[in-house]
């Protein structure tokens, strides 16, 4: 995992590097500057002026240094914190992009932006501090030690006895914390959920006044977020009474025992003819300066421990996007890919197929299917057989789990991805529009389209009947998600988008269900006259869609149920018959023994 994790530092290691130098250059002088203090302390009271502005010059140097190298630090940890977190996001978003739908379906679209987010800022906000405070805090500790001992070593013991009491303390909390934090991160995608679910469905949402009801489901998650956290901040919220404790544990102690070295064992001499206070075993400049290392040395490992429990927070945030990160997409390209595709014929030979390998039922089970390129293929079946999960194979947004599938007589599995995908074009079932302008989303099929291309297949998918009533025409601007165009407008720009791609494989899956009949009907007949060699594929829930087909597909519980033109199945199959006669009962009195 840190290995994966370090990757991403890349070009700002040496923005880290520096970011570490200069703490512990900062460190240094923090550490000598007490010393120096207790030197011109002493020398206040040898009366030595000279020395006096020596050390004065020398301090206030040193402060400025260290100010600096403060400065420094921080303008080169955030620099490497704020790009490292940059590189996490890019190599996630590239991962995510290479992804199937299987790889897309195991995480959940709410766990992933999760892991962008929340997860991505814990981790950046712990690598600020490890390459800080992690390092300032312990060099902070040992340094002070060292002095204080050199100091007085006598009283430094104090300060070891004290910090191992309190640093059991702390990591008594540490463990504590770190098996609240497992668990946050599971709600906080089943918030993200939540809010995803209600957002996106905010019409039916409101269509069937369910609001107060989304708002206590909110509610309900939300507060078992809070009451983790709040667990964790009381835990936490502990160590500042400790450290209060510790501090002044340390000053009753230094204070008492220090106070009676400097009395008993200082005595006056006369020095050059004026009296002058001998200390014999402790200064008072040094009493100083060992209260400051004491001080600096608990602040070092209260921060420390503060560090500690992010890094602990970020573990669980890190180990969350090294699975995105390490996910190996399930659909790969073949060792030496097939490039060219020369027509659209497709053949299912014993395809069988279901979403996760440990499924108990196949979604589809034995497809034997053979279609001619340039072929008019209409799929018909009941809600839920898999008449979708069909299609989505051709283009391998899924692999099948059983059996082979070609395309142009080659096993799709070894055809380049990108080169079958460009070939296959699939107006999906729920359509999207990007923002952006009219012009720049049919730009998806084709980006170098020329714009005569673009009406034309506009044309073809009769867009242009509405575009060319916008005030700016192919500049007019879509919303995000196209919410400022109608259903049917929306269909049939992402009819054109899939025709400027001029596949071999035209895939429509339901996509003209918000069109009116009429306009459906020209659609169609562009399709047989302008694009014959293409083949198409036509998925409906209207007979009308798809009975002037060369073959009809009826599928029911995953099953190829029957195969035949629009008169065969009216004839034959009781599925097909039933369906057409509820759709056309108004106007069609016809029985099904009549026409038989």
């Amino acid at each position: 995992m840190i290995k994966r994790l370090i990757k991403c530092v890349r070009e700002y290691k040496k923005a880290s590097i520096l970011s570490v130098l200069f703490i512990t250059f900062e460190v240094v002088l923090e550490c000598i500057l007490p010393f120096m203090t207790s030197k011109l302390v002493d020398q206040m009271n040898d009366s030595n002026n000279k020395l006096l502005v020596v050390y004065s010059i020398i301090l206030v140097v040193m402060a400025m240094l260290s100010l600096l190298f403060g400065a420094l630090a921080g303008k080169y940890s955030a620099m490497a914190a704020a790009g490292f977190a940059r590189n996490l996001r890019h190599d996630m978003y590239e991962s995510i992009s290479n992804y199937s739908f299987s790889n897309i379906d195991k995480f959940q679209a709410s766990s992933l932006v999760t892991r962008m987010t929340t997860d991505v800022t814990n981790v950046q906000n712990a690598y600020i501090q490890i390459i800080r405070t992690a390092i300032r805090s312990p060099l902070m500790i040992i340094f002070s030690l060292i002095m204080s001992f050199v100091i007085a070593p006598q009283l430094a013991w104090i300060f070891v006895v004290v910090m191992i009491a309190l640093a059991a303390l702390l990591m008594l909390m540490m463990v504590s914390t770190m098996r609240i934090f497992k668990r946050v991160f599971k709600k906080y995608d089943a918030l993200n959920d939540s809010v995803e679910e209600n957002i996106s469905g905010i019409r039916v949402v409101k269509s069937f006044v369910r609001e107060d009801y989304e708002i206590n489901k909110f509610n309900k998650t939300s507060d078992n977020l809070k009451k983790d956290f709040t667990i964790v901040e009381r835990i936490i919220g502990m160590a500042s009474p400790l450290m209060s404790a510790a501090v002044n544990v340390i000053m009753v102690l230094i204070l008492f025992i220090g106070s009676t070295l400097i009395v008993k064992n200082s005595s006056m001499s006369m020095v050059d003819g004026k009296p002058v206070m001998v200390f014999n075993e402790l200064s008072i400049g040094q009493f100083q300066s060992l209260m400051t290392y004491g001080f600096q040395s608990l602040m070092a490992l209260m921060m420390f421990q503060m560090v500690i429990i992010m890094i602990v927070m970020a573990i669980e945030s890190a180990k969350r996007i090294t699975e995105v990160l390490e996910e190996k997409p399930t659909i790969l390209n073949p060792e030496n890919p097939i490039y060219e595709i020369n027509d659209g014929s497709i053949k299912f030979e014993n395809v069988s197929f279901k979403y996760k390998d440990d499924a108990a039922n196949y979604a589809l089970s034995d497809i034997n299917l053979e279609i001619k390129s340039g072929e008019t293929i209409g799929i018909l079946g009941s809600t839920g057989s898999s008449k979708t999960s069909l299609v989505n194979l051709i283009s391998r947004l899924y692999d099948v789990t059983e059996g082979n599938l070609y395309v142009s007589g080659v096993n799709v599995k070894d055809y380049d991805i990108k080169a079958l995908r460009d070939s296959v074009a699939v107006v999906l079932q729920k359509n999207l529009l990007f923002k952006g302008t009219i012009e720049s989303n049919l730009r998806w099929g084709n980006e170098n389209a020329t714009l005569d291309e673009i009406k034309e297949a506009c044309k073809l998918a009769c867009a242009d009947e509405f575009i060319e009533t916008f005030p700016k025409g192919y500049e007019t601007e879509i919303t995000q998600g196209g919410t400022n165009v109608s259903g049917g407008q929306k269909q049939r720009l992402c009819i054109a988008r899939a025709l400027l791609k001029k596949p071999k494989i035209l895939i429509l899956d339901d996509s003209t269900s918000a069109v009116d009949t009429k306009t459906d009907s020209k659609i169609r007949k562009g399709f047989k006259e302008f694009i014959p060699s293409t083949t198409k594929i036509i998925i409906a829930q209207r007979v009308s869609s798809i009975e002037d087909a060369d073959k009809i597909i009826i599928m029911d519980n995953g099953k190829i149920n029957a195969i035949g033109t629009h008169e065969e199945l009216l004839k034959n199959n009781e599925i097909y018959k039933e369906v057409y006669y509820t759709q056309n009962k108004s106007t069609d009195n016809v029985s099904a023994k009549e026409v038989e």
